[in-house]
């Protein structure tokens, strides 16, 4: 271990899962690693990549500064009382150095929440108020696709935009 000192294990419900993960998130720096039982939702949300039908604004700051693994699943009957769910286990380990890298990780944050908070909605749509649709075409991105398609690299590419954007 280099001077990420805490393994962190744990059991989480699902109503404050998400909540929990972005808060260790933020103190990625000093957490070796991380293992979960969750709601196999979840843990599917965690993992997917873009395309998948998971993807979203969890998978992308988990695997922003995590790498995320899905172990396996834990089946109701494993419990007593039966649960009504299934379960997985995730490994969650921080890179060291991190493998992209925003200028400003609170305006990527910025970015993929607003981005998400209509799926369905274009990245036209959904982006107007941050980001016009010539200024998403000259970083390659189609304004007309929807954020689930798009990469940690491309959200990180309009986030940088935004952050030089402000600095000029």
């Amino acid at each position: 271990m280099t001077d990420s000192v805490l393994r962190v294990v744990g059991n989480l419900p699902y109503n404050i899962s998400t909540q929990l993960i972005f808060h260790l998130l933020s103190h990625h720096q000093q957490i070796f690693d991380m293992h979960f039982m969750l709601q196999k939702e979840v843990v599917e949300r965690l993992a997917a990549g873009p395309g998948e039908k998971n993807y979203g604004r969890l998978s992308i700051m988990a695997q922003y500064y995590c790498k995320v693994d899905n172990l396996f699943l834990v089946p109701p009957e494993a419990f007593d009382p039966v649960p009504k769910v299934d379960s997985a286990i995730v490994r969650l380990t921080p890179y060291e150095t991190l493998p992209y890298v925003a200028m400003d990780v609170n305006q990527l944050q910025n970015v993929v929440r607003t981005a998400f908070n209509q799926r369905r909605k274009t990245l036209r749509n959904n982006l107007k108020e941050l980001i016009s649709s010539q200024a998403l075409e000259t970083l390659d991105i189609n304004p007309g696709e929807r954020p689930e398609r798009l990469t940690l690299q491309s959200f990180i590419r309009i986030s940088d935009y935004l952050t030089q954007a402000n600095k000029d």
